[in-house]
């Protein structure tokens, strides 16, 4: 299970002083302009990396997830979202070390530890980088996206966080599709589906655009209502710039919106 929690120490490795093995590691939250997206730290082969603390393979700190990923232990993911707030991915494992990068290997599941990464075939690549990004990525991507948006859907204001999603404007199979603030749009089910199919387009000034041949059909009050009210409507967006959806991105996917159309 994964939930948000506040957490007011610091980052790094977590061992209790009468254990061996580490219990939880944590990733600290970085304000929106410098942070890096989490490809920065995900292997060629699909998992997620975590730095040594320091440099030093033999420090305490590093011998606790070392002695974790020889015992098959799961460990705790905090990964800071925002500031004073971290989501935990539980249950993570140590599966491998990389000494010459100075960082181990975190997988999901406890059969992968001792993996041979060098042996993977470019189909267990592709399920272990689409495992890694459904288990960590989306959920921080979403809950940064929702809370940069005030949990609001950014075409029509709804606001129930249960219907919301944190849609990509690129999807993140493809190149530029970061799981940044910046790729990311709140968008409500019903307005992410139409945008995920191209029935709802946004130009790259940020103003709705809803398919022609929608436009013109007579279905019904959520079809009026929901999506054909909503043509040319001002997108709303974040506050700071570093949050807004990104320009380029936006036009990328509304050429794609214009070709469908």
């Amino acid at each position: 299970e994964m939930f948000v929690i506040r957490q007011t120490r610091g980052h790094g490795i977590h061992k209790p002083r009468q254990l061996n093995a580490a219990l939880s590691i944590t990733t600290a939250f970085v304000p929106s302009g410098r942070d890096r997206p989490y490809e920065d730290v995900l292997g060629e082969d699909g998992y997620q990396r975590y730095k040594y603390e320091g440099m030093d393979p033999g420090l305490s700190t590093n011998r606790s997830l070392r002695a974790a990923m020889d015992a098959g232990l799961p460990l705790v993911y905090f990964i800071g979202v925002r500031r004073g707030i971290y989501r935990a991915i539980h249950p993570v494992f140590i599966i491998n070390e990389s000494p010459e990068s100075h960082e181990f290997v975190l997988g999901f599941m406890r059969g992968e530890i001792g993996l041979d990464l060098q042996s993977l075939t470019l189909t267990e690549r592709r399920y272990a980088l689409r495992t890694t990004r459904q288990r960590l990525h989306q959920p921080i991507f979403r809950e940064r996206v929702l809370h940069a948006y005030s949990s609001a859907c950014a075409v029509c204001h709804l606001k129930h966080v249960e219907l919301l999603d944190a849609a990509h404007i690129i999807e993140d199979n493809k190149d530029d599709g970061d799981p940044v603030i910046s790729n990311g749009l709140a968008l409500c089910k019903i307005h992410h589906a139409a945008f995920d199919r191209n029935l709802l387009g946004i130009t790259p000034d940020s103003v709705v655009k809803i398919n022609r041949q929608l436009m013109h059909e007579i279905d019904g009050p959520m079809l009026r209502h929901g999506l054909q009210e909503m043509h040319n409507k001002v997108l709303f967006s974040p506050r700071r710039l570093t949050e807004k959806p990104d320009r380029y991105r936006l036009d990328i996917r509304f050429q794609s919106f214009l070709n469908a159309s």
